[in-house]
């Protein structure tokens, strides 16, 4: 199962597995690796720049670590299957970079000083990315009885941070931090659907989300580039054919999220990559 999970999302799963018993194992020689890594307020005087980077591979305790790898497991392997590494874990540091950043502008307001460890940030934004690339999926949550669609969750999960963050400032979470990381997200993809970068190969797969910011509502499908050709087909065929190849691709998406992009046949990466085209 390991081996199955993208080379990126592997590497970060085992940094902050080994970075959560790497602190144990400096406490034991009085050594706090949260306070020296973890991210300070920047008037601090223990305050470095390095902290944007380290803050995000540290957790304060096994269930803070569970939640956050568990979602970067079940995302994250997605989304870089997606987008391809290079792509996958640019997003993921630039989002936990913004999400530092809101952090530190909230403390700078507020007053309210506090230090910051913890995935959390890149965390929602990977989860955000998630809701923008595949709005309509259905997703079980618990203890909801039904499916939700992707998008949904997303903006649930969004509402429920900013309402805890009015509402319980001291309980102890980074909620602006948790919403930076997806207003971060949110614009990064953004600025990606129009400025797309050869760098990431990018070019074979932007079709899965370079519909998805239409100005009225960022989760709908529309086609923006590519002009759909003269049908002679009737409206009833027309709907029957969309139908069908609707289904197909849906069946494609499921086996990628249970065995990987890997497990498709040539056949089925052409039909994917083709029906992204023509919608």
């Amino acid at each position: 199962m390991f081996q199955s999970i993208p080379t990126v999302t592997k590497n970060l799963l085992l940094i902050n597995i080994l970075a959560f018993f790497a602190s144990f194992i400096f406490e034991q020689q009085n050594i706090d690796l949260a306070w020296w890594c973890g991210l300070h307020f920047f008037a601090s005087p223990n305050f470095h720049l390095y902290q944007f980077l380290t803050y995000l591979f540290l957790h304060g305790s096994f269930t803070h670590l569970f939640f956050n790898m568990f979602a970067l497991w079940m995302f994250g392997c997605v989304m870089e299957r997606t987008w391809g590494p290079n792509k996958f874990l640019t997003y993921y540091l630039l989002c936990g970079l913004g999400a530092g950043l809101c952090q530190e502008l909230v403390q700078f307001l507020t007053g309210s000083l506090s230090l910051t460890i913890g995935a959390s940030g890149a965390v929602y934004a990977i989860l955000l990315a998630f809701g923008l690339t595949y709005p309509d999926e259905r997703m079980f949550i618990f203890p909801l009885p039904i499916p939700i669609k992707a998008k949904w969750f997303v903006l649930g999960y969004a509402a429920l941070e900013l309402y805890q963050a009015v509402n319980m400032p001291g309980d102890g979470v980074a909620h602006m931090a948790h919403l930076g990381g997806m207003f971060f997200g949110f614009f990064l993809i953004r600025y990606w659907r129009t400025h797309p970068s050869s760098n990431f190969d990018f070019s074979k797969r932007r079709d899965y989300f370079n519909d998805f910011f239409k100005k009225s509502d960022p989760f709908e499908h529309q086609n923006m580039q590519r002009q759909q050709p003269k049908r002679t087909e009737t409206d009833m065929e027309y709907n029957a054919r969309k139908q069908e190849r609707q289904a197909e691709v849906d069946r494609i998406l499921d086996k990628i999220r249970m065995s990987g992009y890997d497990s498709l046949s040539n056949k089925e990466k052409e039909f994917l990559f083709e029906a992204s085209r023509d919608k």
